[in-house]
């Protein structure tokens, strides 16, 4: 495979970055990591992936104000973002919701904890080929 599909991991856990690197890598994928909303940004105006896997609550700027920035920017809003979150069952009082991921353009959300065979079988959903 010439040509590895890049994928932009983003999430404040350093551990989970790495253990979703690794599992999409052994897939074929070549994959970077960002470890916060700003990060993520930056790192895709550098060079688009091909999919982003995107974590909802993080320092910075979270993962819906990134999906709306990307989504909202003809440059980028064609890359499939896969929005994580575990706000859905494990956070009672929170301004995240699972309806704001849903309507903030992402292309696919997976709640956390999510395994890394979830993530990419996500991934192989919104990339084609």
């Amino acid at each position: 495979m010439a040509n590895k599909k890049r994928i932009l991991v983003v999430d404040d856990e350093p551990d989970f970055c790495a253990i979703v690197k690794s599992y999409l890598e052994k897939e074929g994928y070549a994959v970077e990591t960002a470890y916060d909303g700003v990060e993520g940004i930056d790192k895709v105006k550098e060079s688009p992936p091909d999919a982003i896997v995107l974590d909802v609550m993080m320092p910075e700027k979270d993962g819906y104000a990134v999906c709306s920035e990307l989504k909202s920017d003809e440059k980028y809003q064609d890359i499939p973002i896969v929005m994580l979150t575990a706000v859905a069952s494990h956070v009672t009082s929170t301004r995240y919701s699972h309806y704001d991921g849903m309507s903030m353009e992402a292309d696919d959300y997976i709640p956390k904890p999510a395994s890394a065979e979830d993530i990419t079988a996500a991934i192989k959903r919104v990339l084609p080929g």
